[in-house]
């Protein structure tokens, strides 16, 4: 059948115009929490404010507190004037009020749970929400099981025909292969694959969907994003922060669980997969799936992995302690505060092209991007000292901040001599748009409520980042303590010996 030049790609909607959410709700476990006062409770105003909710919208808040629907509002009226992206319309929030709801318990409380129901089927009728509902379980992961399993008990994930109850599970999903595997059946019992959503807010970010756009929209890359041109690739997500007050979840779990499992293997996924023949959520996933398969681990573990914990030192100009001077961390404790590993992806288009992942707290600045550096020319017809400033080309997507594209390429040094120097063109979001980026959760909660799952991680790619960082937490367990760095420094002497041996060093961005 002849497709008269149509790109495949093409979807029969116009995407240009804006998806606005049916009848629905949103209830949250948790929502007393921290991510939910910063990050769900603003989103969801954001999301009004630009209209793209139902006018009958409902948020329903499940907590221990011993609130009335007034003083929960009152919390989500705070959190909102605080954190929301969008300015504060008194038209908007009046809507929005309407259908907030507070349901007091614990999750083991039967009858609380049946107060949640009776709620939801009281704003089915107050408020049209046609029995759509999510469950945004934004609770330590060891409550995952209990609640899903309440909501089985009392009816409330029970698929009706004509209406669609869905599950919200944040990270971390598992802490290894076979807790991941226990969850996934404990969810599965409960709610369909298709109505699980797991949540990676780094998925939701514009810049991280750009990836897609730079490489399949344009003709300018794709010919050489492949092993005859790219020398290797870094994937680096650093914070300047400490673990603050999260000993109590960090200790144990560590950085490569925290971030290198889901985050950053997820943007490798992404830099590296194949065109898919759609961007639904099946194509996107198959091709992920294909890359997270073909992932090989380096045979020398001992020096091609590293990992270490911040020491004291300066922060921003202040003094910083060390992680195990932190409170309420065991002075014994191995757990990593940085981690770099080196991977390769046996196909045929990334065949010898190494990938190498950080990621680490207490680092030189706040940064996550993806450098694609190129090789080298075959030949040089300039002299060496011509060139002797000239790095390798490099594409590097910055995913935050200050979100853009940087493409890095030699340039003649204006004068009469021939003298080549790297220089840089730039594309930033905030100067090329007029229009800011919605914040990763308006986006992820607006999908969620759409059932558009193509930005959330499936089963298999969580089973198959577990299978490839499993092996290094084993071999980290049984060999030794973690190195050590100075806090405000780009980490430990052995990563930069790590890349060293390959002739390569790490960016500093």
């Amino acid at each position: 059948m002849a497709t008269n030049g149509a790109n495949p790609l093409r979807d029969t909607a116009d995407r240009r115009l804006p998806r606005i959410a049916g009848p629905s709700g949103l209830v949250i476990f948790g929502v007393t929490g921290d991510l939910s006062r910063k990050k769900l409770m603003p989103a969801v105003y954001d999301l009004a404010n630009r209209g793209l909710l139902p006018p009958g919208f409902s948020l329903i808040g499940f907590a221990r507190r011993d609130w009335e629907d007034e003083d929960f509002a009152q919390v989500v009226h705070d959190a909102v004037k605080e954190h929301a992206r969008t300015p504060f319309r008194e038209e908007v929030w009046q809507q929005l009020s309407q259908g907030m709801r507070f349901v007091q318990g614990t999750f083991d409380d039967d009858s609380a749970f049946e107060t949640l129901k009776s709620t939801i089927e009281d704003l089915d009728k107050s408020q049209g929400t046609g029995g759509n509902f999510a469950f945004y379980l934004s609770v330590p992961p060891k409550f995952f099981p209990k609640v899903v399993q309440q909501l089985k008990q009392h009816g409330l994930a029970e698929q009706k025909e004509g209406s669609w109850r869905r599950a919200v599970i944040e990270k971390p999903f598992g802490h290894d292969l076979k807790s991941a595997k226990e969850l996934n059946a404990v969810v599965h019992e409960v709610f369909p694959p298709h109505e699980v959503f797991r949540i990676d807010h780094y998925l939701g970010k514009e810049t991280v969907q750009n990836i897609l756009a730079l490489r399949f929209a344009n003709t300018l890359f794709e010919p050489i994003w492949n092993r005859s041109y790219v020398d290797h690739v870094q994937i680096t997500m650093a914070e300047d922060i400490g673990i603050g007050g999260r000993a109590g979840y960090y200790d144990g779990i560590g950085a490569a669980r925290d971030v290198i499992q889901n985050h950053l293997l997820q943007l490798m996924a992404l830099t590296a997969m194949e065109e898919p023949a759609s961007f639904d959520a099946d194509a996107l996933v198959a091709e992920k799936t294909k890359v997270l398969g073909a992932v090989r681990l380096p045979k020398d573990l001992a020096a091609d992995t590293v990992r270490a914990q911040y020491a004291a030192g300066w922060q921003g100009g202040e003094k910083a302690v060390g992680y195990l001077q932190e409170d309420g961390i065991d002075p014994k404790s191995k757990t990593d505060t940085y981690a770099a590993i080196k991977l390769e992806i046996e196909n045929r288009r990334w065949a010898g092209v190494p990938f190498y992942l950080r990621t680490g707290k207490r680092l030189g600045r706040r940064v996550t991007e993806i450098a694609v550096v190129f090789q080298r020319a075959p030949h040089s017809p300039f002299d060496h000292t011509a060139t002797e400033e000239l790095g390798q080309n490099a594409l590097v997507i910055r995913v935050q901040p200050d979100e853009g594209v940087t493409l890095r390429f030699g340039s003649k040094v204006p004068g009469t001599s021939m003298e080549v120097r790297d220089v840089s063109m730039d594309f930033q979001y905030g100067e090329s748009f007029t229009e800011s980026s919605p914040e990763a959760y308006e986006r992820l909660i607006l999908d969620v409520l759409l059932g558009d799952a193509n930005l959330f991680p499936r089963t298999e790619e969580v089973e198959l980042s577990w299978q490839i960082l499993d092996p290094i937490e084993e071999f980290w367990e049984k060999h030794g303590r973690p190195a050590q760095y100075e806090s405000g420094t780009w980490g430990p002497a052995e990563a930069d010996e790590m890349l060293a041996r390959d002739g390569r060093s790490w960016r500093r961005p």
